[in-house]
């Protein structure tokens, strides 16, 4: 098996952040030190940062996983402000963006088909990883500045809304990628489980692949906005008529809900040979009626972020159909109450930290 070895330590630069120093303290200001770029590095001044539910996670340490102190952010939308000698695709002046990844062993039989996400040794995160420049763990996009490697920074296409843009680092693929790999398109009828920072993500993408939408939520009132982000249909969950009336046919589902809920609900609505689909995560196992799979020959799946070449085909596609996300900008002094509202839900439909504001 490959590994991915602790190189010589660089120069090192200080750079302000926010952190966590323990899973019951606020976030709170930081400084530590970025390497300085080595010959394959780009370092990029950061001008905004995306807040994802993971973020939340790991400073509480809910995954039970957290080195502290912990700074988090994975979808960071930047400036070059240098690049090493070895470095060809960027240059000083450019905007580009950097999303969960930094780093894989590179020559995995994943790594090496640009499904970095998979690799077979484990990727570095943008947060919460081990270092293997400077030792310790990696530091994310709650900070002025980062450095990293050539390979795992992504041109950004479209240069206008740039905060509209960090989320799709991680929102944006992760909905993207499974939409990409099950083919979705023209013809075929596709639904979103969850409105949320995921979901709204998802209806958008889903919409600009030609298919027909159906957005599933628990909550009637988000029905209109649904349909201003591309749903061609809403249903409540809760109302069984409703959801009876979708039975066996859809080609495809995208759950990306957290919270803990019915798959078998959504199982029954899919067509034979269909697919269901989880990018969200709940904290405890799902049951899942096998017969229901067996007696339509249905695909039970689920999907993590998308590598590096994909990203940066997410990021195409979305600047040639001016699709960003719904954001709401905060400065970097109110993210513990960012943090509060996620958890209500009380956000349309991502934070963006303006790092102006750091």
């Amino acid at each position: 098996m490959s590994t991915i070895a602790l190189q010589a330590i660089p120069a090192k630069t200080k750079t302000a952040a926010y952190a966590a120093s323990s899973a019951q303290s606020a976030m709170a200001p930081f400084s530590f030190a970025r390497r300085e770029p080595l010959p394959q590095d780009v370092q990029l001044e950061i001008l905004y940062c995306g807040v994802c539910h993971s973020d939340l996670h790991t400073v509480r340490n809910e995954w039970k996983n957290t080195t502290y102190p912990a700074v988090p952010g994975h979808e960071i939308v930047g400036r070059v402000t240098a690049v090493g000698s070895e470095v060809k695709r960027f240059k000083v002046g450019d905007l580009a963006a950097v999303g969960c990844l930094v780093d894989s062993c590179r020559t995995c039989p994943n790594c090496q088909a640009g499904l970095e996400q998979y690799c077979d040794v484990a990727f570095i995160g943008t947060y919460n990883s081990p270092d293997k420049h400077l030792g310790g763990m990696t530091y994310g996009g709650y900070s002025k500045s980062i450095v990293v490697d050539e390979y795992f920074v992504l041109h950004v296409p479209d240069k206008g809304n740039l905060a509209g843009i960090a989320p799709l680092l991680c929102a944006g693929i992760t909905t993207y990628s499974p939409l990409r790999h099950w083919k979705v398109g023209k013809g075929q009828k596709v639904g979103i489980v969850g409105l949320g920072g995921l979901g709204h993500m998802g209806v958008k993408l889903a919409n600009a692949m030609g298919a027909h939408v159906v957005l599933f939520t628990t909550s009637p009132n988000k029905k209109e906005d649904a349909q201003r982000l591309g749903a061609h249909e809403v249903v409540v969950s809760k109302n069984q008529n409703e959801m009876d009336r979708h039975a066996n046919s859809f080609d495809f589902i995208l759950d990306t809900v957290s919270a803990q809920h019915d798959l078998n609900a959504y199982l029954a609505l899919v067509k034979r040979d269909g697919t269901l689909t989880l990018v969200g995560g709940p904290e405890h196992p799902p049951a899942v009626e096998p017969f229901s799979l067996i007696f339509k020959r249905r695909r039970y799946a689920g999907s993590l972020i998308g590598g590096i070449p994909e990203t940066q085909e997410m990021l195409d596609f979305c600047a040639e159909r001016g699709i960003t996300a719904d954001v709401e900008m905060i400065p970097i002094q109110k993210i513990n109450a960012a943090y509060e509202r996620m958890l209500r839900s009380d956000v349309k439909y991502r934070f963006v930290i303006d790092m102006a504001s750091l």
